[in-house]
Formats: C-alpha cells, structure tokens, sequence
C-alpha cells in the first residue's frame, strides 16, 4: 500500500496532465476538442492504476514506462495549437509531482542476494573482531625489529672482537721487538731439580717475580695468581694453567726455604732460585728490575723489584703481562681471550 505522500503526489500529476489537455482554446474544433478530452481521460486512469493509486499492485517496472506512456499520448492529443501552452504548464507544475514520485518505494522486494532474477556471489564473512585486512601485527613487528637489533648486535660483537685480536697481535709483536722473554734461563725448583725454559714448552704459564721475606706486595700477588689459576681451573674446556714463582733474593731463598714458602699457596705452585748469576740471567730476560736495600741489626733486608705477573704461551714465548692494579678477574679474562686467539708459530 502507497503512502499518503505518494498518493497525493500521483494525482498532482494526474491533475496536470488533465488541466494542460483540457485547458480551452479559443480555436479549437469542438470534435478534436471531445476526442482529445476522453484520451486525456483515459490517460489519467492509466497514470492512477499504473502507480497503484487504484489499489490494484502493478508489475515491477511497469510504473514508470505506464505514467510516461500516459503522459505522453495527453500531451499528443491536445493538438499543436494546445500542446505548446500544455507543456509550458506542464513543465511548470511536474516538478513537483514528479518529486514525489522519486520517493517510490518497490511494491514487490525481491529475495536478498538477487539482482534481477540472478543470484548475486555471497560475500565473504568476516569473522568476530576481525576488520579489513592489514598490514602485519605487532608481534611481526616486534619480531622483525628484534632480528633486526640482534643483527646489529652480532655485526658490533664481531667488529670488537677482531680490533681485540689485532690490537692484542701488534702489542705481543711489539713486545717480541724488545726482546722480552727471549732469552733461556737455568735454575732450581723446590725440589731441587734443574729446570729451563724449554720444560715449560706446550703449558701456559704465570710467572711471578719477588721473595719469600717480602711483606705484604709478594704475597698478595701470588694470592692473585693462584685465584686466576682456580677460575681458569673451573673450565675443564680450558688447558692448565702452570704458576711458577722466581725469588729475586738467592742468599736467602734456597731450595728449602722455597718449599715452605710455595706449599701456602697452591699445590701446583712451582718454586725457583739458583746462584746470584742464574736469577740475574732469568730477571734480564723479563726485563725485571731488582735490588737489594741495606740490611738491619738483625741482617735482615728489603728487596726492591719490578712487580708484574708474565704470561708465557706454550711456544715459551712472552704474550702479556699484568701489573699490581689488574684484578684476578680481569687476568683470567685476558688469558682466556689469548688461549682463544693462540696459534702455534713452532708447528
């Protein structure tokens, strides 16, 4: 059923058309006039029952091409003399009608996913909670931005390695230029057996130099020693790590003497001493300064020396040294960077 809108509209229409054919003319024929009249007539039922206005449901599709068929046979049957002033009043009163003709609405609705008599594709179905499509999420992002870091990461880690290694290659050249190490020595270890440098060939060593009646500096470093022995002990991977501790003060530092004092330290300390001119020999070859200060009522001395603990590589060659301010854990650092970094120049 129409609106009442749509019905009023309707018959404005029908009312116009009816006024512009039965407008009277002062020239007209009286026959043509009656003849004109009952088409426009009849084109006006035709307009009502083709917009439904009549009750009855029209076909779909059939309202508009019936109201302009209507039209246009009342404006035809007006003549020429009256279809001038028919449609220059018809143009000026349509408008509205026809406007609320726009606002028809279909009579009969057709099933949901048709368009005129054909099936229409389904659209998709988007799930609950989910939107039109975009771009990737933020766990993408995070984990593309987190491969991204850790490649930044892995780049900086290998850039700093490779300038550890050349810069721990041109000082061990550097020191090899002064001849640090260089040199043989013979001398005695606790037991009493000789011992040379080529004995220590394949072990990584630490090498300390000082004296068994040393105050407070000898024993602390010595301490620091075996400590960077223990840590590196701790990592089967690693190999052995052999102490060895040189006195500077042979009068007093025998073979005995050296036993006692190395046992309070670690059982793998190796203690050694030899004539005045043996440990002369070992000190110049490490570049070791040493001397004895003047002696008390007692006969009993200091001996001033260089303190630093060497590291000698399996090659017998000298490859770092560490002084008093180097802690044990940075020592036992060092050592491991060097083992890591290790090549055999003897083959």
């Amino acid at each position: 059923m129409l609106s009442r809108a749509t019905r009023i509209a309707f018959l404005r229409l029908c009312s116009t058309v009816n006024a512009c054919a039965l407008a009277p003319s002062h020239s007209g024929n009286p026959v043509n006039y009656q003849r004109a009249r009952s088409r426009v007539r009849a084109s006006c039922r035709e307009v009502r029952w083709g917009a439904g206005v009549s009750g009855r449901a029209p076909a779909p599709g059939a309202v508009s091409a019936r109201v302009r068929a209507a039209m246009l046979r009342g404006a035809r049957a007006v003549g020429k003399r009256e279809g001038v002033r028919s449609m220059l009043l018809l143009q000026a009163r349509a408008p509205k009608a026809w406007q609320g003709l726009s606002q028809l609405k279909p009579l009969i609705s057709l099933p949901p996913g048709t368009l005129g008599g054909k099936a229409m594709p389904p659209r998709p179905r988007l799930l609950s909670g989910q939107g039109p499509p975009q771009g990737p999420g933020l766990r993408t992002r995070l984990l593309i931005t987190a491969l991204f870091g850790a490649g930044l990461g892995g780049a900086w880690l290998a850039a700093r390695f490779e300038k550890e290694q050349r810069r721990q290659q041109q000082r061990t050249e550097a020191l090899r230029q002064v001849a640090v190490g260089q040199g043989d020595f013979s001398l005695l270890d606790h037991r009493g057996q000789a011992r040379c440098k080529a004995d220590f060939r394949g072990q990584w060593v630490l090498m300390y130099f000082g004296f068994t009646h040393c105050p407070d500096i000898c024993p602390d470093e010595l301490e620091k020693l075996v400590e960077v022995v223990r840590r590196l002990e701790a990592q089967p991977s690693l190999p052995l790590v052999q102490p060895v501790f040189v006195t500077v003060d042979p009068e007093r530092d025998d073979v005995a003497a050296m036993a006692r004092y190395v046992q309070d330290f670690h059982p793998r300390l190796l203690g050694l001493t030899g004539s005045t001119e043996q440990v002369a020999q070992a000190s110049r070859s490490y570049r070791v300064y040493y001397s004895a200060g003047p002696k008390d009522e007692d006969q009993d001395y200091i001996v001033d020396h260089s303190i630093a603990i060497y590291l000698l590589n399996p090659d017998g060659l000298f490859t770092d040294y560490y002084s008093r301010s180097k802690s044990a854990g940075q020592i036992a650092d060092s050592v491991q960077r060097h083992m890591a970094a290790f090549r055999s120049v003897l083959g």
